[in-house]
């Protein structure tokens, strides 16, 4: 039996900002950044834009090899999607960076109003998507994918790794209008090129396969949805996890395919608020077209404030750690 003095070291306030890597992890660093500037060295159109974050975006990739490519918009966020709109229409590529908490909260009219209704070719990278920053409310985006989702025409992903990162880049570049994809920035962990995968626009897909649960995750709860499916082998319980990148539009084809393929319990596992991400958009595609699971549950953050501290000690509080998720698992199948 552990004691105390056994537990874990005395997290630091630096943890509240820490990489959501776990220790010794493979990671990967700067993927967006590098992926941005390896894109744009045959897209001249392709311009960079942030509000006063390109450091803490990975934006500052793309400056150091494109200086005059690069405007930084200080810290007016609405400005920064207005002003990207406005180059968009002069016909030059904007990836606009920024924290997921100021580019939609902030800034949601101008790219409802100047971006999205004209379709205009912008695309939005927006980094501390939900938990993922232990500041508090000010800094967790843990309703940004539901904002987004009711902008009409906007594609929105959200991507688990750097892998993920690294392919999306180029396909979001390639669609013509509107993209929202949470980013994941820094030392970003690397996990899906174990699982033969390739990010698809619009695609989701299944990693591995299992007879008694069915995981629909996004983002990095993809990663921890395949570290329980590894750590519930020992207790005989399968888990399959189809991981869906692209929020809107929803690969509706292959998530109904998945449930009707076998019972199972199906458990939408996202780092997002309950209300409004990818598990409504999940329980609607079902309802819609008379699918209903034996068992379904949503494994996302609860519809509330969340605390400021450690992003270790809120994910297992709030039931998005490996640990954590497993355990509710298990109580779900009884």
């Amino acid at each position: 039996m552990n004691t105390v003095a056994e537990k874990k070291p005395r997290l630091t306030t630096s943890a509240m900002i820490a990489s959501i890597a776990s220790e010794g992890q493979r990671v990967k660093a700067a993927p967006f950044g590098k992926a941005l500037v390896e894109l744009a060295a045959s897209q001249p159109e392709i311009v960079g834009m942030t509000a006063d974050l390109g450091k803490y975006t990975d934006l500052h990739l793309f400056a150091q090899a494109y200086p005059e490519r690069y405007f930084q918009m200080g810290m007016a966020e609405q400005l920064l999607m207005g002003a990207a709109g406005g180059m968009a229409k002069e016909g030059l590529m904007p990836f606009v960076t920024t924290y997921a908490v100021f580019g939609t909260r902030r800034a949601y009219d101008f790219i409802h109003q100047v971006i999205a209704e004209e379709n205009l070719n912008v695309k939005m990278c927006c980094a501390l998507p939900g938990l993922t920053t232990g500041y508090g409310p000010s800094h967790q985006a843990t309703e940004d994918l539901a904002m987004m989702r009711g902008v009409p025409g906007l594609t929105i992903v959200d991507p688990c790794d750097a892998l993920d990162i690294e392919q999306a880049v180029p396909q979001i570049a390639a669609h013509d209008g509107p993209v929202y994809m949470r980013l994941l920035r820094g030392n970003v962990p690397l996990v899906l090129d174990e699982y033969d995968y390739q990010f698809e626009l619009g695609k989701a897909k299944r990693l591995v396969d299992g007879d008694d649960v069915l995981i629909i995750s996004s983002g990095f709860m993809t990663m921890r949805a395949l570290e329980v499916a590894q750590g519930l082998k020992a207790d005989n319980i399968g888990v399959a996890v189809l991981h869906c990148p692209t929020i809107k539009p929803l690969d509706e084809v292959t998530i109904l395919a998945e449930v009707l393929r076998k019972p199972r319990l199906v458990v939408v596992a996202e780092n997002h608020s309950v209300v409004g991400g990818l598990g409504e958009a999940v329980a609607s595609a079902l309802l819609c077209n008379g699918v209903q699971p034996g068992k379904f549950r949503l494994a996302g953050l609860p519809d509330a404030f969340l605390d400021a501290g450690a992003l270790p000690t809120l994910h297992e509080r709030y039931g998005i750690s490996a640990d954590a998720l497993g355990a509710r698992i298990k109580g779900w199948l009884g």
